[in-house]
């Protein structure tokens, strides 16, 4: 296994979706561990206060090149990441080790025509929000006594598909924008691939976030991570899984929470039948005893998303690696 630092920097971060045509940010091998480095608020920038502001974040604001702006979006993530041997139809694995704020501030907007409220709350709103670091928390409102526990986990992991350009905005079969808080480090995610070298990218980093993310945002917050990166071979994926030290977690992406519901269940249904050999109906049923079904997001037009959990305590015989073995 190979260590890397991967810096955000004008030649290694892009804008507002993803490209199957961008050059690699960085090239490695199967296995290999990575310190990333993450910044968020490139379309903000100009009204930050200095807190939020580095020198690096200003250089990218002011001089990324157009060939690193891909799409209608508003993220800025780091990337992409080449890894050797990848083929479409493989299944990377994503290890979040390390995820910590690389500042003690962050942001939260309201954007005019989005949220889960658009007509109520119509006036775009942006509001900085300092963060403790030493103890872990967000007091919002200020001076109100209200201290959110910071619960940091980047917004977006996600690979390239073959369109030339993708929004950042919406998830998919290819992660993307997930915004499922349930991925801090310690957890593992699993992303079809479709691409040659898989060509990851990550950011959107938010310290704190509530299931469904309801005005369009959370802590939008600059973060550092340290990431391992697995192929996997034998395995084929149809959807994004992931895993966290207590539980199993299926995803589903629709135009309405119905759908993306109905998604979720019925990967999760097949996860049970292809690694726990269950039969179909046994597994429905399972579901209906055991499994625990979240609103992940619905602001992300126009894929809303559900994720659903069981825990790994009643299932049997996974190891330590996971339910997914290492090649």
């Amino acid at each position: 296994m190979n260590y890397h630092t991967l810096k955000a920097t004008c030649k290694t971060v892009h804008l507002g979706g993803f490209s199957c045509n961008l050059a690699p940010a960085l090239v490695i091998n199967s296995g290999d561990s990575i310190d990333v480095e993450t910044y968020t608020g490139f379309k903000i920038y100009n009204q930050a206060p200095e807190e939020f502001l580095t020198p690096e974040l200003l250089e990218i604001c002011h001089h990324l090149p157009p060939e690193r702006m891909v799409g209608p979006g508003s993220h800025l993530l780091t990337g992409p990441i080449y890894i050797r041997d990848a083929e479409p139809g493989d299944v990377l694995e994503v290890q979040l080790e390390a995820i910590s704020p690389r500042l003690a501030m962050g942001f939260n907007a309201i954007r005019t025509g989005w949220g889960a409220l658009p007509q109520q709350f119509s006036q775009s709103r942006l509001r900085f929000i300092p963060l403790d670091l030493e103890e872990n928390i967000a007091e919002f409102p200020p001076n109100s006594g209200i201290k959110i526990p910071l619960k940091p986990f980047f917004g977006i992991l996600g690979v390239a598909t073959p369109e030339t350009q993708r929004s950042s905005i919406p998830p998919g079969i290819y992660g993307g924008n997930l915004d499922n808080p349930e991925l801090q480090a310690g957890s593992r995610l699993f992303l079809p691939i479709f691409v040659p070298g898989a060509l990851f990218s990550i950011g959107d980093g938010h310290s704190a976030q509530g299931e469904g993310e309801v005005n369009v945002t959370a802590i939008e917050t600059s973060m550092n991570g340290r990431i391992q990166l697995h192929l996997h071979k034998n395995i084929s994926l149809i959807s994004p899984l992931a895993e966290t030290p207590s539980d199993m977690i299926t995803m589903g992406f629709a135009e309405t929470l119905d759908l993306a519901f109905e998604a979720a269940l019925k990967q999760m249904i097949h996860v049970l039948e292809e690694f726990f050999k269950l039969e179909a109906e046994e597994a429905y049923v399972l579901c209906s005893l055991a499994a625990n079904f979240r609103i992940t997001q619905v602001v992300n037009r126009p894929q809303k998303g559900v994720h659903g959990m069981i825990s790994k305590s009643i299932l049997p015989k996974i190891p330590e690696t996971g339910f997914l073995h290492k090649d």
